[in-house]
């Protein structure tokens, strides 16, 4: 691990109390753009704005130019769902009762968000997430008009796998962000580079090979620069506030952890923190008073011009930047080793210099002569020891048992043979997770296997957690998606059985062990699985019930629980995806109209897929004028959107346009040139504008990306005989008549051997 970016802070505070520059002139900028950017799991100390020199973020750095940076800003809890409750909410953990990212969903109606707050300030409000951890269902979606989670759910994965490109994720929020560029806006984008597995795209896998967390980084660092780059050009950024943070940073073995959860030390709470004001108020100056996550909530409401709730937790930045507040205590726990392992949870305070870690052997360090914390004070500062545990006291550790566990669940528990409850309940001393180093050790060995997809060496070491400790939840849950990856499905079933009774029937647990029920051909018991997590994670039971129909048979009851699940918006982004094929095949088999009703609504809903789809069935039916007012109303949001152009030609095709259509068709083929209907449709067009040469070598192109496109084939044999190139016509002819299906070319059939017998083929 390099070191040379640790911060010395004792010779810097007394520099950075001075270095903040002069006070913006304002603190309310009402009406003004507010942007969120979240890049998970991103330590302080990994940043050149923090003084480290192993990694280039050139976005990062311009960014900082013009904000306000806090040099000491600390998380509330080291994982993605409760700390960005803080930073939505504005309270602390023990308030809004997220205490886990599974289990502990935010009730937006009795803490609203920002989003609730700036809504009710006429702005609108927008989101896009990178992990399935931040989805809908958690309820941290409260209050957004636009929240896009499209990341679905899969049986066998681990939840922290379930993410997207950061890249993927601008994409979509830039498409919200488009039409509303003169409107008051706010937008949280949340970005899960750089949490492991470091996985960084080229040029960065090449550039940091050893050392993929930085490479992680540059990556999150480019996704940033094109985001802002986008801001800048349609004229959002100058007058916005933006808020660049991170939820929680990442161990990297500097105390025995590599990623982040069970422990509470520097490197797994202190993030960056960068606040730009409109105008660049205040740019390039710093905060040095430790600050908190949930300070983020208050400083947006009062740049909007609202004033602050009274229950909300955190202060203004911009009132702490005066460095005339009094000195505060800033609180963080973690439930995540109680929760998974059977370890003790653990509470921090960090008090002016001291930073108090609780747990059965507590901890007490010195940030400003000791920032890497590795000289406990316990025994030789009891005072403060004994203070800083008092007031720990006047916080609210009582755990709560997992949503999960409420009386209907209990029921399907019980009826599914499930009769144990969680760890989280379990009684009397706990071992602190500290002392449990040897087996993190072999947790996190095990875990590596995983991802790196070394699946028996993954399980052994699962094997062995859990005969020396089988009170570990998530371990169980991994051997049995380790078992099932490599088809000892009998096995992983026996696994899912511990890891849902310990789990207390966490939904993620239940729609894995569905899976794997699905795969051993017990329908009934996969089906009473996704019932049983229905509640927690509509989306995911929906997909297995589909499933479930179709291995019946029952095409009918499948398309019924489709049709639901996308009507009350829990089906999964594959399901609607599914869905919205399963309707384009009824418009292609005759049933148009049936089509078009079921598309409408999801088509009106802004869904790309289902826009296409109900473009194609319109035409078909002779609707080409609302057709076209489609595709034209999605080109707008999505100008590269390759199939639109196609579709578009196909419409202009049919309303006797070939001009028009070639256009269309050629812009299609520039943004994706192997689409092969694309050359199909180009040809037809070309041949009405240009004659059978053209036409032949755009068909050419089509059958060559795809021997399925008969039509293709069959335009090939026919006007290459009218233009007297007999060998190329017998070729196609006869390469169609034994290929293209006779149940759906039968007339065509009958007219391809009528030319070759003309020709004498």
């Amino acid at each position: 691990m390099r070191r040379r970016s640790l911060f010395v802070l004792s010779g810097l505070l007394a520099l950075l109390l001075f270095s903040f520059g002069c006070r913006p002139g304002r603190t309310s900028y009402k009406g003004a753009p507010i942007v969120l950017i979240s890049i998970d799991t991103l330590r302080a100390d990994h940043l050149p704005a923090y003084g480290y020199t192993e990694v280039a973020t050139p976005a990062l750095d311009a960014l900082r130019r013009d904000s306000i940076l806090c040099a000491r800003a600390y998380s509330h809890y080291p994982m993605t769902l409760p700390s960005h409750a803080s930073i939505l909410t504005g309270l602390l953990p023990p308030q809004h009762g997220v205490r886990d990212n599974v289990g502990y969903p935010l009730d937006g109606d009795r803490f609203p968000t920002l989003a609730h707050r700036l809504k009710a300030a006429g702005y609108e409000t927008g989101g896009a997430v990178s992990t399935y951890v931040l989805r809908h269902a958690t309820g941290i979606a409260s209050g957004f008009d636009f929240y896009e989670d499209g990341i679905a759910m899969k049986g066998g994965e681990r939840l922290d796998d379930l993410q997207r490109p950061g890249a993927e994720t601008v994409r979509l929020a830039l498409d919200w962000l488009r039409g509303r560029a003169d409107r008051p806006v706010f937008f949280f984008l949340h970005l899960y580079e750089p949490h492991a597995p470091y996985t960084p795209p080229e040029p960065w896998k090449s550039r940091y090979r050893e050392h993929p967390y930085d490479g992680e980084i540059a990556t999150a660092d480019a996704v940033v620069g094109d985001f802002l780059g986008e801001l800048k050009r349609l004229g959002i950024y100058d007058r916005a506030a933006i808020v660049l943070l991170s939820d929680h940073g990442e161990g990297l073995g500097d105390h025995g952890e590599r990623q982040h959860g069970i422990f509470l030390y520097r490197e797994t709470l202190q993030v960056p923190l960068l606040l730009k004001l409109p105008g660049g108020e205040g740019r390039g100056g710093t905060i040095a008073a430790p600050v908190a996550l949930a300070d983020v909530a208050p400083t947006l409401l009062g740049i909007a011009g609202i004033e602050k709730p009274r229950e909300l937790t955190g202060l203004s930045l911009l009132d702490l930047q005066s460095g005339q507040t009094p000195e505060r205590q800033l609180y963080a726990e973690t439930f995540y080793p109680r929760l998974h392992l059977g370890w003790s949870d653990l509470a921090s305070l960090i008090g002016g210099r001291y930073h108090l870690i609780e747990g059965p052997d507590p901890e007490l360090y010195d940030l400003e002569k000791d920032p890497a914390e590795r000289a406990d004070l316990r025994d030789q500062d009891r005072r403060t020891l004994a203070a800083l545990r008092g007031d720990l006291k006047g916080y609210d550790r009582d755990l709560k048992p997992p949503h999960a566990a409420d009386p209907e669940t209990a029921r399907k528990l019980a009826s599914l043979g499930y009769l144990g409850g969680t760890s989280a309940l379990r009684r009397g001393t706990l071992p602190d997770p500290k002392s449990q180093k040897p087996a993190l050790a072999g947790i996190e060995d095990a875990f590596t296997h995983f991802q790196a997809g070394e699946t028996a060496a993954a399980i052994e070491g699962f094997q062995r957690l859990v005969a020396q400790n089988p009170e570990m939840a998530d371990i169980w849950g991994y051997l049995a998606m380790s078992l099932q990856k490599l088809g000892r499905h009998q096995e992983a079933s026996g696994a899912f059985e511990h890891a849902l009774q310990l789990s207390n029937g966490a939904p993620s647990v239940a729609i894995a062990a569905a899976a794997n029920l699905l795969a051993l051909g017990k329908l009934d018991e996969a089906a009473a699985h996704a019932g049983l997590a229905r509640k927690g994670n509509p989306a995911g039971a929906n997909d297995i019930l589909v499933q479930v129909a179709l291995a019946r048979h029952d095409v009918k009851g499948a398309k019924e629980i489709m049709q639901r699940a996308v009507a009350s918006g829990q089906a999964s982004a594959e399901l609607r995806r599914r869905y919205v094929l399963l309707l384009a095949g009824l418009a292609g088999e005759g049933e148009p109209q049936q089509a078009i009703a079921a598309l409408q609504p999801l088509a009106d809903g802004g869904d790309p897929e289902a826009i296409l789809a109900l473009a194609t069935a319109l035409s078909d039916s002779g609707r080409n004028p609302e057709a076209q007012a489609r595709l034209e109303t999605l080109l707008k949001s999505q100008p590269e959107n390759a199939r639109a152009h196609e579709l578009l030609g196909m419409v202009a095709l049919r309303q006797e346009r070939p001009a028009d259509a070639r256009t269309e068709l050629q812009r299609s083929l520039d943004l994706d040139g192997k689409s092969a209907s694309a050359w199909n449709t180009l040809g037809v067009a070309l041949y009405r504008l240009e004659g059978p040469a053209a036409a032949l070598s755009a068909w050419q192109k089509s059958v060559a990306l795809d021997p399925t496109q008969y039509d293709a084939l069959l335009n090939i044999g026919m006007v290459a005989a009218q233009a007297g190139r007999r060998a190329e016509a017998v070729q196609a002819l006869k390469r169609f008549l034994a290929t293209a299906p006779a149940d759906r070319f039968g007339e065509d059939r009958a007219k391809a051997r009528g030319i070759l017998r003309e020709m004498g083929g």
